[in-house]
């Protein structure tokens, strides 16, 4: 890799920013002074200083974020916030992307990355990740609605969906339940309910695959996926 996009990858700027970095010899590779900008380095052998600074790499980067409510699942909007918006602005230059999508009124897990072969395997629908939820359900879920789910429900546009696994934690004129569904068709888990005639009025996603959201992660906040969780989510 070139010296000025691995200084650019991690956070120093444009090309140009990296250039001034360069030229006023702020910038040593293996101790030795690096003014031009085509000098190729190996990013993950090479020891990086920039004004007496040592940079460490990262070629992809992996963010658990506890999504509120009010923001979409998109990297950019013309009209409006996305879940982009809440990365620390360390991470800007990474060009983060969210790994599937949440409703812009649902909360809850969301993963974000800049892995794009992981992001792709964890929402083929191929792969069959499941996705598990909480809702609240202004309705009364049943026991004979656990295998309706299990045989796939037919959405409004004819679709059926795949084996959903539901449980029922109460049951009543209100219900809450978790869905672990496979797939992410457009407000799915809220159009499954529809199909039974029940709405759904809270919802709030718990886990993609192995990873699970961290409970002690607030609101709006992120961090930093663990070596366990990284290396369970990979696997997939």
């Amino acid at each position: 890799m070139r010296i000025d996009q691995f200084l650019a990858h991690t956070g120093f700027g444009s090309r140009k920013d990296v250039k001034q970095l360069l030229k006023k010899k702020l910038v040593t590779v293996d101790n030795k002074v690096i003014t031009k900008s085509n000098v190729h380095i190996d990013p993950e052998k090479a020891e990086v200083v920039v004004d007496g600074v040592e940079v460490l790499y990262e070629k992809f980067v992996y963010l658990m974020l506890h999504k509120p409510d009010g923001y979409l699942s998109a990297t950019e909007d013309a009209h409006g916030l996305t879940v982009i918006d809440l990365v620390d602005p360390e991470y800007w230059h990474y060009k983060l992307a969210p790994v599937g999508r949440l409703d812009k009124d649902t909360e809850g897990l969301i993963l974000l990355t800049n892995d794009g072969k992981l992001n792709h395997r964890l929402t083929s629908p191929k792969n069959e990740v499941y996705k598990t939820y909480y809702a609240e359900i202004d309705g009364e879920v049943r026991e004979e609605h656990i295998q309706t789910f299990l045989n796939g429900v037919t959405l409004d546009d004819g679709y059926e969906t795949k084996k959903a696994y539901l449980t029922i934690i109460e049951s009543d004129a209100t219900s809450e339940i978790t869905l672990s569904i496979c797939e992410g068709k457009f407000h799915q888990v809220k159009r499954m309910f529809q199909a039974i005639g029940m709405e759904v009025t809270y919802l709030k996603r718990l886990t993609i695959g192995p990873l699970e959201l961290d409970a002690s992660l607030q609101i709006g906040e992120m961090r930093p996926l663990t070596e366990e969780e990284l290396a369970a989510i990979t696997q997939i």
